[in-house]
């Protein structure tokens, strides 16, 4: 049986490798034809030595016929080009965050430029799986999250459903340095960087729109949500706690109010074959290279509040993998085919 013909636009970024690495080995899916125009005419194992098993040209545009198109173009530009190829039929996971916010004002206001293709944000599905599954497989375009919103929304999607939610979120994040892409910048200079924490973006981060957008989705009572960014001298993960007050209803409904927590959690993500819920507080060593979630939910009796930590590998479950995820849901396989390995430990 012929296998489902895949381009992927961008592939010189550090999404778009981690895209290669996941799909040249998925059971269902050709790699037809990539992109990268500052290193086209170049074999992709050239570019990355990594790659040496890859039997791929870069080319400037794709050059064959695909079913389905990766763009992991930066924002703006990735619009651009996904339009043509919606109008040809062809589906779309889109990496940028050209169709994440659904607010045209919001977006513009955020990413300050003006939207490309406005008439396209309708149809496109926010493309977190574990809350738009459905939408998913009847989507076209599905865009797919920043790698913030992935483990924030994942900590916090429980608890905002079932109830026991009460006043504002607070979100702190860290993340590796590769969550800044490839390009050269003064902050991810390894002298700037090494040795050093630093909290960025404290004015508000692009990422919040999205954030905001999909937790007043699960519950409409969300009035503001304070994300902080953090940079940490590592390449991989992102490492979130969440913290939020828990109603006094629902903290009066039972005995043990963190066994009512866990298990809420554990039951809202039964389904969600990548999302963990842990015995412990996990580490982002724990999903290295890896499409899975860990999630910690903890009571705190003193406070009343609800912490969540959340750990996950900002390339993959942040990044690549959520977006073989989403092709895997938009082409009818198995969610978790070609998403199988386990971390790298350590």
């Amino acid at each position: 049986m012929a296998r489902t013909r895949v381009g992927i636009i961008n592939i010189t970024g550090y999404i778009g490798i981690d895209l290669a690495r996941i799909l040249l080995r998925h059971p269902e899916i050709e790699v037809v034809s990539a992109t990268g125009r500052s290193a086209a005419g170049k074999r992709l194992s050239e570019v990355f030595p990594h790659m040496t098993s890859a039997d791929l040209v870069i080319q400037s545009d794709l050059d064959v016929p695909v079913d389905l198109v990766f763009s992991a173009m930066p924002h703006k530009a990735s619009a651009e080009v996904c339009e043509p190829l919606l109008a040809q039929g062809i589906k779309v996971v889109d990496v940028s965050a050209d169709f994440r916010v659904k607010s045209i004002e919001e977006y513009e206001s955020w990413y300050e430029v003006v939207h490309p293709c406005p008439q396209l944000l309708k149809s496109a599905v926010y493309g977190l799986p574990e809350l738009h599954r459905e939408e998913i497989r009847h989507a076209n375009l599905v865009a797919n999250p920043g790698c913030y919103p992935t483990g924030a929304l994942l900590a916090l999607a429980p608890a905002l459903s079932c109830g026991m939610f009460d006043g504002d979120i607070i979100i702190d994040s860290k993340s590796g340095v590769s969550g800044a892409g490839r390009s050269l910048t003064l902050t991810t200079h390894y002298a700037e960087c090494n040795e050093s924490v630093a909290a960025y973006a404290i004015g508000g981060h692009r990422h919040l729109a999205e954030i905001r957008q999909e937790c007043r989705l699960l519950n409409d009572q969300v009035s503001e949500v304070l994300f902080v960014p953090h940079l940490i001298p590592m390449t991989r993960g992102i490492l979130s706690v969440c913290y939020m007050r828990l109603s006094q209803e629902w903290i009066g409904q039972g005995a043990d109010p963190q066994k009512r927590l866990v298990t809420e959690y554990q039951e809202f993500y039964r389904s969600s074959p990548f999302v963990e819920v842990v015995e412990s507080p996990p580490a982002t060593k724990h999903v290295w290279g890896s499409n899975y979630c860990h999630l910690f939910p903890q009571y705190d009796a003193r406070t009343s509040r609800l912490l969540v930590i959340s750990a996950i590998d900002n390339l993959v479950k942040g990044g690549a993998g959520e977006a073989v995820q989403n092709m895997n849901l938009m082409l009818g396989f198995e969610e978790t085919c070609g998403l199988n390995a386990l971390p790298v430990y350590p």
